[in-house]
């Protein structure tokens, strides 16, 4: 049967904004938006639209909040909740299931936090913006695999492999850093509260309760709200949520394959005459297969497939139009050298590579970890740079961390230029690899 126009439309362009790059792209043309936004004779409505009030939910119970809090506070949770559902599908069955694997990703991305806090507190050593040393300790996947998918196959699969792993890592020390050092009060009773609707949650995992309902309902209309109300960072409950998600298949993939075999030979043995419709038979085989399909596969990796459209296309993009837009004024020089900005950039440019690369060389020199196949130091050092495309972690951190509107549009402007030098040095670095690698190949 010939597709239509449309079918192949859709299909191209969801091959096209499955790449990577596109993610990446989008990102960077949010960013070109809000700045030229920003800085337009129209800038007033850039900054007045984002405080916009906005009610969610009815009589006695609802939450007003301006166009910037639902993004940061709600969409984001959204964000931190694949966030969630990433890690604990790395720590099942990923590059941070077990010591030997995760070992190296988890001592170079301690090494990628540490050395590049450290780093901005000692710029700003006794300043008001001291305590916002997380700010470059982020860095932003999307982003990165965005430029890493730019460098071709100068970076090995491994390598890619090696990065993700490490970022994740990266974001568990962002989320303990949010809920740790830039929480100013909780609410006990809220707080309590959170608690119950997460043990719940938690014995339905362990009861195998699969209804997605269930988690939605409990998870938005008790967690999150709970934890909102707490005063700690409502996107932490997105974490909290994803960690109760089952991560268990109902059937084994052997059983799955025979059922398949079987129901295949029983669609062909009754097909009918039409070409278009199909007999009831055949409806109903399909409809077994779809039920039989979702207990072969995990809720976890489902929801994470079917939110990442949603959060790479949609999510991510309103969160860099809402935050990165600044407003270039005469001062834009001196808030580029201002302590806030030089140590966001020295801590991701430099802290980043330096951090990695030495934690990685220890582990290695100790025999506590091992490079993958297919990954050079050369490699380690080029993701290293990468790393330090801080982005939209460090653009949420700057936004909880700094309550000084001047302070914030200075550490936007750090974040971004770090990030873009960032880039430009992986980029840079990777294709000389690839020059390297081609004139050995020809001599």
């Amino acid at each position: 049967m010939r597709e239509s126009v449309i079918d192949t439309l859709l299909e191209n362009t969801k091959m096209r904004f499955s790449n990577p790059v596109s993610k990446g792209f989008l990102l960077i043309v949010m960013v070109v938006i809000a700045m030229v936004w920003a800085n337009s004779p129209y800038k007033e409505t850039y900054f007045h639209f984002f405080e916009k009030k906005f009610t969610i939910g009815f009589e006695n119970f609802a939450l007003t909040e301006s166009l910037h809090v639902w993004i940061n506070d709600g969409l984001m949770a959204v964000f931190f909740f694949t966030i969630g559902l990433e890690i604990k599908r790395e720590i099942l069955a990923g590059e941070l299931s077990t010591i030997r694997k995760a070992s190296l990703p988890i001592a170079g991305a301690i090494g990628g936090m540490i050395i590049p806090a450290l780093l901005y507190y000692i710029i700003n050593y006794n300043t008001e913006a001291a305590s916002a040393w997380g700010i470059p300790m982020a860095t932003d996947i999307a982003f990165t695999l965005g430029v890493v998918a730019l460098a071709g196959k100068a970076i090995s699969n491994n390598g890619k492999v090696l990065l993700t792993a490490l970022a994740t890592v990266d974001d568990i020390g962002a989320i303990l850093v949010i809920a740790f050092f830039l929480t100013p009060e909780i609410d006990m009773d809220s707080l309590i509260a959170g608690t119950i609707y997460f043990g719940v949650m938690i014995l339905a995992n362990y009861l195998r309760i699969r209804n997605m309902w269930f988690y939605l309902i409990v998870g938005v209309l008790g967690l999150w709200i709970a934890i909102l109300l707490s005063g700690i960072h409502a996107t932490l409950a997105g974490v909290l949520i994803a960690f109760t998600i089952p991560a268990r298949r109902k059937i084994t993939e052997k059983e799955y394959k025979n059922e398949l075999r079987d129901w295949a030979a029983d669609f062909e043995n009754v097909s009918g005459d039409d070409e278009d419709l199909l007999t009831e038979k055949q409806e109903e085989i399909l409809h077994k297969i779809v039920l039989e399909t979702k207990r072969a596969g995990t809720p976890l990796q489902r929801v994470e497939f079917s939110l990442a459209p949603v959060v790479n296309f949609i999510i991510l993009p309103l969160f860099a139009l809402a935050n990165s837009g600044v407003e270039i004024t005469e001062d834009f020089y001196t808030m580029l050298l201002h302590p806030v900005s030089i140590g966001i950039i020295c801590g991701l440019v430099l802290g980043k590579l330096i951090g990695i690369s030495i934690l990685s060389r220890l582990m290695v020199f100790t025999n506590l970890g091992k490079l993958s196949e297919g990954v050079s130091w050369s490699s380690i050092y080029g993701m290293a740079m990468m790393a330090g495309i801080g982005f939209t972690m460090s653009l949420f951190i700057a936004e909880l961390a700094l309550k000084d509107e001047y302070l914030l549009n200075t550490a936007k402007i750090g974040i971004l230029v770090a990030s873009l030098v960032s880039a430009l040095l992986g980029l840079i670095w990777f294709k000389l690899i690839k020059k390297k690698s081609k004139n050995q190949r020809a001599s």
